[in-house]
């Protein structure tokens, strides 16, 4: 099994240059990659001390920020390296502040691993969920590197749980300690030999409850938002949206208002949004004092600001539960507002958890959609309720930080 993975790892390391003509979001990924030890090298000293945080992309990013910057404050005099394998996590948070050195992780050869490793030399590594490289992970075993999991999630379909799959359950032997999201997690792990398991949580819930406590406002929201009720739809999709504009177009009445911050904010896409709605809709770029009172539907055509825009939501919509899997829930959730998402939300825990509890509901079809918008608008004690439900899971789930950054201070 090591041979014939390796073996696809440097046939991806062949084909992706050529992919990448094609494609600009590889074309990111290889060109990010060439920069990777240069980067290390620069920024990170042979006698500093330094703790590495893994993240495959935006949302595991978000799950370990509390971490840093809980590490930060208590050991400022570490070095704190931040690595990516999407282009999605590193474009956005390549100049993060409190990191000093932001890098794509490298294809996982042997020999990429070990230089990476050897640059970086942390005391603590850290994988934010998932993303376990079987190189990189033996690496850090042979070199006795401290190494732990934060809000990790299991599922036995994972080749770890299957017979025959054994070289891949020893990468995990890697790890120190695994803190994992909920109790299947800690079953699955313990069935396979490993009792350094820690049910813990996910501690987005902290990284949420950080953004609500430090809410930014937005004057021209302000001005668009008052006196209307608001449906949020956040990191939506083509399907998402083709949903919703056919229930704005159709069922919108005058003291309704619709923002849109799609997931992918492409001028073309953006400018084919616009075109699919009949009410009267102006672009974020373009708004102003003078403009923004005389539209319905306000469409964010940039990124950072959508945890801002969930505070002026009396309805969320999250979207991509028709396509991949939903985008992050818990932050409409932190401002108590009722939340609306596709049917692929089965892998995220969250989500079961407040579908389960009615502070989020699953649409499958345009009639769904219509029938709960209207009763989230006429039913106010529904909606009221709803939304606080969704405001105590995260209330109820948060202090995963804590108990890791407690960990943290008997290894470094």
């Amino acid at each position: 099994m090591q041979i014939v993975y390796n073996i696809l790892i440097h046939l991806t390391e062949i084909l992706l240059p050529v992919i990448a003509v094609f494609n600009p979001k590889i074309r990111l990924f290889v060109n990010g990659r060439k920069q990777t030890f240069d980067k290390l090298q620069k920024a990170i000293q042979p006698t500093d001390k330094t703790v590495w945080i893994h993240c495959a992309s935006l949302g595991e990013f978000e799950q370990g920020r509390p971490i840093i910057e809980k590490i930060k404050a208590v050991y400022p005099h570490y070095k704190v390296i931040v690595s990516f394998f999407s282009p999605s996590g590193y474009e956005i948070q390549k100049n993060y502040a409190l990191a000093d050195a932001v890098v794509y992780l490298p294809l996982d050869t042997t020999s990429k691993s070990k230089r990476f490793v050897a640059l970086a030399h942390p005391t603590l590594a850290i994988f934010v969920k998932y993303e376990f490289w079987p190189n990189l992970l033996a690496v850090l075993r042979h070199k006795n590197i401290k190494t732990i999991l934060v809000s990790g999630i299991f599922r036995k379909e994972q080749y770890f749980f299957k017979k025959n799959k054994r070289w891949f359950k020893n990468s995990l032997q890697t790890f120190t300690r695994f803190f994992v999201q909920n109790e299947d997690s800690v079953t699955l792990l313990k069935s396979i030999g490993f009792s350094n398991v820690t049910e813990n949580g996910d501690t987005r819930f902290d990284r949420v409850l950080e953004i609500l406590k430090n809410k930014k406002e937005l004057p021209l929201l302000n001005q668009f938002t008052k006196g209307h009720h608001i449906l949020v739809a956040g990191s939506t999709w083509a399907k998402d949206e083709s949903l919703l504009v056919k229930y704005i177009n159709s069922n919108a009445r005058d003291d309704e208002k619709f923002i849109f911050a799609p997931h992918n904010i492409k001028p073309d896409d953006i400018e084919q949004l616009k075109k699919s709605l009949t009410k009267k809709t102006l672009l974020y770029s373009q708004a102003n004092a003078q403009n923004i009172n005389n539209v319905q539907v306000l469409i964010i055509d940039s990124i950072g600001i959508l945890t801002q825009v969930y505070a002026y939501a009396d309805v969320a919509y999250v979207g991509g539960g028709f396509g991949v899997g939903i985008h992050n829930i818990l932050e409409p959730a932190t401002y108590g507002v009722p939340i609306l998402i596709g049917p692929n939300y089965q892998k995220f825990q969250e989500a079961n958890d407040l579908i389960l509890h009615k502070g989020c509901f699953e649409i499958d079809n345009d009639q769904q959609l219509k029938k709960l918008l209207q009763k989230l608008k006429t039913n106010t004690e529904f909606r009221t309720n709803s939304g606080q439900i969704a405001f105590d899971y995260i209330k109820k789930n948060s202090g995963a930080t804590k108990k890791i950054v407690e960990y943290v201070t008997k290894v470094l």
